[in-house]
């Protein structure tokens, strides 16, 4: 069915070259348009639940790497999170030191003992003069380091809210496949129970002839009425009350008259 429709569609196109020259493109694209709409029209709905539910496996493999990827980066920044605790704690020594040598060479001494060795004014400044040339590079990797790890610490915020995104994607993409073939399935229902025909022609003369019968028995009741008043007869019987309250009225009375009858007959 597919290739049958492809070949249609080229020749379709080809034809649209001879006719049309310049605008065959136009009508070509047109055309190609509507054979591919065709095309996806005649593939059954539940192939295309089950590419959907394939389609929707295949994203598993994507979001385990995403985690693996975040559970890597996690590692990472956690070691920059240590390291940089480390060299934040360096520099603060190291400022410490350097104040220390600072105030020493401040008393104009030209001698300094530190750790029972002795050391030249001389040499103290040019120790100085290094320790605070490192701590500027070091304190400038720090402020690097801190850089680094909140522009790290962000992206990983940011990888695990798309992952979050992506698993709840992924799930409710589950729920609506499941939905639509629910729907299918009451659809496939609806379709088989329109299809079935029932033979209800003997219910059809069941009534036919419970009506006859009905017609005949009106008939017959109205033949013995007739019979009982004789044609020209003035009918002198009063026709029975159709009021409730009076048959009710009608009722009670007639059942107090005979009782009534009744104690008469055992008082005599």
């Amino acid at each position: 069915m597919v290739k049958k429709s492809l070949v249609v569609g080229g020749v379709i196109v080809l034809l649209l070259g001879l006719f049309f020259g310049r605008d065959a493109i136009s009508y070509s694209k047109t055309a190609l348009s509507g054979v591919r709409q065709s095309v996806k029209d005649a593939v059954p709905v539940e192939f295309e639940l089950t590419r959907a539910r394939d389609m929707i496996k295949g994203l598993t493999p994507e979001i385990r790497h995403n985690m693996h990827v975040i559970a890597t980066e996690e590692v990472e920044v956690n070691g920059l999170r240590d390291q940089l605790t480390a060299g934040e704690k360096q520099v603060a020594k190291n400022k410490a030191d350097i104040e220390r040598l600072t105030t020493d060479l401040k008393k104009g001494d030209s001698h300094f003992v530190y750790c029972g060795k002795s050391y030249t004014s001389k040499q103290v400044e040019t120790d100085l003069t290094n320790r605070f040339e490192q701590f500027k590079v070091k304190e400038a990797t720090v402020a690097k380091l801190r850089q680094i790890l909140a522009a790290r610490e962000s992206g990983l915020t940011a990888g695990r809210e798309k992952l979050k995104t992506m698993e709840a994607a992924k799930a409710q993409l589950e729920l609506d496949v499941a939905n639509l073939e629910a729907r299918l399935e009451m659809v496939k229902v609806a379709q088989t129970s329109s299809n079935f025909n029932f033979d209800d022609s003997r219910l059809s003369r069941t009534k036919e002839l419970v009506k006859d019968i009905g017609t005949r028995i009106d008939v017959a009741e109205k033949l013995v009425n007739a019979e009982v008043t004789p044609a020209g007869q003035i009918n002198l019987e009063e026709p029975a009350s159709t009021n409730i309250t009076e048959q009710i009225t009608n009722y009670f009375k007639s059942a107090g008259e005979k009782e009534a009858e009744q104690n008469v007959v055992k008082l005599d």
